[in-house]
């Protein structure tokens, strides 16, 4: 069962890949589609049987790689924390291939979109199921080329692949610090195995390592250096500017990217090493405070956009920050927690954000849109449903696995708690306040967008809106149904030895006698955020733009979010574009070519030139050259014999 939740996606993928043509866009369709599907049901069998297991499960596949003492097994670990993400990957992928059916009907790419998904779909599956470094970093980097080739899948629009490109290259930035980290913790254990290296990571409490001429504490080393990898694929700061970017790819691509693969393969890494960065500290507090300062970040910066779904982006980036902060006080289980809700709830703005912009005949700014409700009921509700679970309002999922993690914040009594508490409250009524915005502008108001575009838009098919509701059910009430299993009183049974938390860092435990103000004020803020939006775009709308045209300066840094590309600009694309501009010209035109193979062909031009002008023509010219060569060639002869 565990092989063949595994591979059927890479099966689909090569089937369809390689044989689109053959079989068409439908048979490309079907097949990735049934995979998913069987895959998905699979998976939530598989998970119901890992919960019997008192020990992880490793079922051994081959040797992969047997090289200077290293020895790398291709196997598939089985535990509730990879349970619990076959279950996320599998359920929200297969929504989202059949929500492509409807959505990409119309592409002249079908084959090749599908397998992609699906190839995606294999990736993080390898990921989470993963019992070494070596085998993590084959998904991690698997995932990451996979969202190059979706990001960039409409290749002729230039947008799309600059956006390709920038989510490449700041990828690469933050893989270059997670192989330094794997590097690191093969120097400190000898070992990549997961098992050996978490049995051994107590011995190398207070151990150093040399790093840049430094003596620095091994492990913290190590997991910072992990966490440089986790910054770049979930999107924290300073590593998060290719998120937004990722837009331009097609819808279901941002609903994987977003909420089932990808992004959260940060947190799973994190929660995963939770046996290493128990025992590193310092590590833990850069986790905390990353985590919550993108938390506020990203909330900040999604209330002032207008393309729907760079609004829906900046909450992923923002609720991956909650999962990390969450990490640093330990509260590993309650991170898993809010990646679980947040999948569904995700996944399931992000479709709708897709049946709107497909209604509205492919129009992705807010504000040319308005009064959609009567004419996509189903969309509606559904993506109400969503938004008020990112708000964390009760009892829908979001509330259970983001007040969760601000109560363990506040428990933990650390400085790095206090701080995730207090910026990850603000950002409970910021993300309310976005979220609600996109709701009234969208859906409510008087219609903005021309007559024409107003009187085609339509629900969409069934094919889009089955996923919709199925992914809304979960939304709703899966985190009522798990809170107890994952973060509640039988939490301990439930992970049993898939996270380690060590005694006295137990957040949760202590999140019980948190004081009622502390435990409500989210709750407050989120309704508060609600309400504020309801404000300014339903009862007095006047107010935004003229609070923005007060506030000037303050709109226009969080219009621009925060001005990061511009410095990133600035700092990094100028001077290297001056750099290669200058290496271009002066290097390689001027003194390389110049000296080396144009100035050589140069010089045999020119002395070619030359030699061509003895070549007169004239009959007396060869004959006194004649002569003067006889001459010369007598005297050297007197010369040689006197």
């Amino acid at each position: 069962m565990a092989l063949a939740v595994v591979f059927l996606p890479l099966a689909a993928a090569i089937i369809a890949g390689f044989f689109g043509r053959a079989i068409g866009d439908r048979g490309a369709q079907l097949v990735t589609c049934g995979a998913l599907l069987i895959a998905a049901a699979l998976g939530v069998l598989l998970f119901r049987d890992i919960l019997a297991l008192s020990q992880p499960q490793i079922i051994p596949l081959f040797t992969w790689i047997i090289s200077g003492g290293v020895d790398v097994e291709w196997s598939i670990r089985l535990d509730t924390l990879s349970g619990v993400m076959i279950v996320v990957v599998t359920v929200v992928s297969s929504m989202v291939h059949v929500y492509s059916i409807g959505y990409m009907a119309e592409d002249r790419s079908i084959p090749r979109f599908m397998a992609y998904l699906s190839l995606f779909t294999f990736f993080m599956l390898a990921l989470v199921t993963s019992n070494n470094f070596v085998q993590l970093f084959f998904g991690w980097e698997g995932v990451g080329l996979m969202s190059y080739l979706l990001i960039g899948f409409w290749y002729d629009r230039p947008a799309a692949n600059a956006a390709a490109i920038k989510a490449f290259i700041v990828n690469r930035i933050g893989d270059f610090g997670f192989s330094l980290g794997i590097f690191t913790v093969f120097v400190i254990f000898g070992t990549l195995g997961f098992p050996e290296v978490f049995a051994a990571a107590p011995k190398a409490v207070h151990t150093t390592v040399n790093f840049l001429g430094w003596r620095v504490d091994s492990l913290s080393l190590a997991c910072v250096l992990l966490f440089v990898g986790a910054m770049g694929k979930s999107a924290q700061l300073p590593l998060h500017t290719w998120l937004p970017d990722a837009m331009e790819g097609p819808t279901p691509v941002s609903a994987l990217i977003h909420a089932a693969t990808m992004v959260t393969a940060g947190v799973f890494m994190v929660a995963r090493l939770s046996p290493l960065f128990e025992y590193a500290p310092t590590a833990l507090v850069v986790v905390g405070v990353i985590g919550a300062t993108t938390a506020i970040f990203a909330a900040s910066v999604g209330m002032a956009q207008n393309d729907i779904k760079r609004v829906v982006a900046y909450s992923t980036c923002s609720q991956l920050g909650y999962m990390f902060t969450a990490a640093g006080v330990s509260a590993y289980s309650a991170g898993i927690f809010h990646l679980f809700t947040h999948a569904f709830f995700k996944g399931l703005l992000f479709l709708c954000c897709g049946s709107v912009i497909h209604a509205m005949g492919g129009e992705q700014d807010m504000r040319r849109m308005g009064g959609l409700w009567r004419k996509t009921p189903v969309t509606y509700v559904t993506m109400w449903i969503g938004a008020l679970s990112l708000s964390g309002i009760p009892p829908l999922s979001g509330y259970w696995s983001k007040d969760t993690i601000l109560d363990a914040a506040w428990a933990s009594g650390s400085a790095v708690g206090r701080y995730g508490w207090v910026l990850g409250t603000a950002a409970a009524f910021m993300t309310a306040f976005y979220i609600a915005r996109v709701m009234f502008i969208t859906f409510h108001g008087k219609p903005r967008a021309d007559h024409e575009t107003m009187h085609h838009a339509h629900e969409s098919a069934w094919v889009m809106l089955v996923p919709l509701v199925v992914l809304a059910i979960g939304a709703a009430v899966l985190g009522a149904l798990l809170a107890g299993d994952f973060v509640g009183a039988g939490r301990v049974e439930f992970w049993k030895s898939a996270i380690l938390v060590l005694p006295g860092h137990d957040a949760l435990a202590q999140a019980e006698s948190i004081p009622a103000i502390i435990r409500w004020l989210p709750l407050v803020c989120g309704l508060g955020g609600l309400g504020t939006a309801w404000v300014f775009y339903v009862l007095a709308p006047q107010i935004p733009p003229l609070l923005a045209q007060n506030c000037r300066s303050i709109y226009l840094f969080l219009l621009n979010k925060w001005y990061f590309d511009e410095l990133y600009d600035r700092l990094f694309v100028g001077p290297a574009m001056i750099t290669g501009d200058g290496l271009w010209k002066r290097g390689d035109q001027a003194l390389i070519d110049g000296l080396g193979p144009n100035g050589v062909a140069a010089m045999t031009r020119d002395l070619a030139r030359q030699a061509s002008r003895l070549q007169s023509g004239y009959l007396y010219h060869y004959a006194f050259v004649m002569l003067i060569g006889l001459v010369a060639f007598v005297t050297w002869y007197l010369l040689r014999s006197g």
